[in-house]
């Protein structure tokens, strides 16, 4: 496994807000410690106005809970803490209570890399109600801005259509936890490389970069600066040509490229980092084809997203590498992901589940009950559907599942199709029974299961809508919850002894 900023003999364990403690802490004066509670963390809405997410995080998340604990220091911290009166608000006895908690949780989840859509459960945790509700905003911190990162990411890499993607977000980025968080995200979203050394240090995410406008401008000339650059990095030329004159800079770039040449040396390329990039690449490669240069590439940065990069290829630029920043790392057109965390299963030890529903004015934030997974289908390797479904009810061999927000629109799965469980075990009662792979494989993973998404749902304008759906027996759940609520006769549905 490779490490990240997680990975430290820091605890963290007061990377929640306020509430969470709070609430904590009125469970356990309740006696509530003992009670056992399902929580699932989902989406509401795909990002971009695209047709898919792609999960990531999850290292993280394992990290986190593998070093799970309070210290002397949070405890301490939380002491100190006073009620409007200026008493203590915690007692010492809860702090007794935290010192001696132990991460106990069943965590399942969806792999990193893989298309995820609105109201599935990308993590399923079950465990201590405490435990569970402390967990939620580090969980929703984790998961969030890497999925929103890994979607940007490979929706810029299908726009360049197999061309490299270079992540040069660095500078840009949310802060060093932020710039490294994007660095891995962009990775699993199918960037090849980032200019960010220590995400290549602590990832093994491969590191790329060219030189900037100050090289230049530190030499009098600008075809000095270049053949200095080539004579102590003749194995890293992509000279950056806009400086003063683009098409002069190419000139003077190429002029410096033969004399590497007669050294034995390759010249990798040029970079544009302004201007017309569609018009100036074409004609920058006339320059260079002319000159012989047929191998050496045109790297294009300033602005890029995936729009931008979809024209500039409609309009024939010559670009074969593209640099993406600002746009990618800080999500620059969606700056958030939309994900939220939701109780959905209560019960007292070894007793029955009793399901629990938020209601809403708002269909789309109504809560889903029970202890959820995710079937998804397939047919010829390619990606039909999927059910949300309650793992305790009996689910017919052919599935039908039903739109949250239409009941009139029904779907039908045949046994026959191929099918899979997205939600996999990561903890069992807080013992971690996954081993994460190399970043490398679930990069390859992301770009394998994209290909099995239907092109119509990749697309960037007006994407076609995946189909998703609760399970029939599902859905009837929570259509009696929502009346029982709103016709104030119960508050949850206790499922019988038969589905436990």
């Amino acid at each position: 496994m490779s490490h990240s900023f997680l990975s430290n003999k820091t605890s963290l364990a007061l990377l929640t807000d306020f509430y969470q403690l709070t609430m904590s802490y009125g469970y356990w004066k309740a006696g509530f410690d003992r009670k056992e509670a399902v929580f699932h963390l989902f989406f509401r809405t795909l990002p971009f106005d695209g047709g898919y997410a792609i999960a990531a995080g999850l290292q993280s998340v394992i990290e986190y809970l593998e070093n799970f604990r309070f210290d002397e220091s949070d405890l301490a911290y939380l002491a100190s803490l006073k009620s409007y009166s200026g008493k203590q608000l915690f007692s010492d006895e809860f702090f007794d209570y935290l010192a001696k908690m132990k991460f106990s949780c069943t965590v399942d989840a969806v792999l990193e890399g893989t298309p995820v859509f609105p109201y599935e459960p990308l993590l399923r945790i079950r465990g201590p109600l405490i435990q569970c509700q402390i967990l939620e905003s580090p969980l929703l911190n984790l998961i969030n801005f890497p999925s929103l990162i890994a979607t940007k990411a490979s929706r810029i890499c299908l726009a360049a259509k197999g061309d490299p993607v270079l992540e040069f977000g660095l500078r840009r980025a949310q802060g060093i936890d932020g710039a490294l968080t994007a660095s891995r995200a962009s990775y699993i979203g199918g960037c090849d490389s980032t200019s960010n050394i220590l995400a290549g240090k602590l990832y093994g995410i491969p590191v790329k970069g060219t030189h900037s406008h100050s090289w230049v401008m530190v030499f009098d000339d600008e075809l000095e600066a270049f053949k200095t650059f080539g004579k102590y990095l003749p194995e890293n030329t992509v000279f950056l040509v806009d400086t003063y004159n683009t098409l002069n800079g190419v000139e003077k770039a190429i002029e410096a490229a033969k004399e590497l040449r007669k050294q034995g040396y390759r010249f990798l390329g040029i970079r544009l980092d302004s201007g017309d990039l569609a018009e100036l690449s074409i004609k920058s490669r006339a320059l260079m084809d002319e000159a012989g240069f047929q191998d050496a590439a045109i790297v294009a940065s300033n602005e890029l997203d995936e729009t931008i990069i979809s024209e500039l290829k409609r309009q024939g630029a010559k670009i074969a590498v593209w640099g993406v920043g600002t746009n990618l790392v800080t999500a620059k057109d969606q700056p958030a992901f939309d994900g939220v965390y939701k109780i959905s299963a209560v019960r007292d030890p070894k007793g029955p589940w009793k399901y629990k529903l938020k209601l809403s004015e708002q269909m789309k934030k109504v809560s889903n009950p029970g202890i959820l997974q995710v079937k998804r289908f397939s047919a010829n390797g390619i990606y039909v559907g999927d059910a949300i479904y309650d793992i305790q009810s009996k689910m017919d061999q052919d599935v039908s599942i039903v739109d949250p927000f239409d009941a009139t629109l029904e779907h039908h799965f045949s046994k026959e199709l191929e099918s899979e469980d997205l939600l996999q075990p990561i903890f069992k009662k807080g013992q971690l029974v996954y081993q994460l792979p190399s970043l490398l494989e679930i990069k390859e993973r992301t770009a394998f299961l994209l290909k099995k998404l239907p092109n119509g749902v990749k697309r960037f304008l007006n994407p076609h809508k995946y189909v998703v759906g609760l399970e029939k027996s599902l859905y009837n759940i929570k259509i009696k919850l929502i009346k029982d609520i709103r016709a104030n006769m119960a508050q949850d549905y206790t499922v019988p002894e038969n589905e436990t």
